[in-house]
């Protein structure tokens, strides 16, 4: 009888810190292209890295990304709202940690374009990526990876 109550008891609190960390997963609502593939993998990959996704598919991300405060030519492949941040195109979750545990004083960060082996992109990366944060100047170097 008493394996038994130890059991369920070990049981009941398996679930319960499952619970918590399901609860405790920071969420991100994706915007991106219906036709896009490689948003799809990005998205993928946030999940496996522990955030609770959302995608919504949208054929505004241009305007979406302006209204962001994001330059035409700092612009990533899709756009990404996250605890209260903007994230734009395939930005490593390094950084995306590094922003949420900082809580700088900008609008977000992004990956312009779509490099090579970044994340949700095939290929080999060919250099340091470089994510610029986006605040209300010109965007500045907020890291390179």
């Amino acid at each position: 009888m008493h394996k038994l109550i130890m059991a369920i008891s070990m049981m009941l609190s398996l679930a319960g810190s499952s619970a918590a960390r399901a609860q405790g997963q920071t969420e991100a609502l994706i915007y991106k292209n219906p036709s896009c593939s490689c948003c799809d993998a990005y998205a993928d990959y946030l999940q496996q890295n522990g955030f609770k996704v959302t995608v919504r598919e949208t054929h505004q991300l241009a305007p979406m990304s302006r209204k962001a405060g994001i330059a035409r030519d700092f612009e990533g492949c899709h756009l990404a709202h996250i605890d209260g941040y903007v994230v734009s195109g395939h930005v490593p979750v390094s950084a995306i940690r590094r922003l949420l545990g900082e809580r700088p004083a900008i609008k977000g960060i992004t990956l312009p374009g779509m490099p090579l082996g970044s994340p949700g992109m095939g290929g080999a990366k060919q250099e340091p990526f470089t994510i610029y944060e986006i605040g209300d100047g010109a965007p500045k170097v907020f890291a390179k990876e």
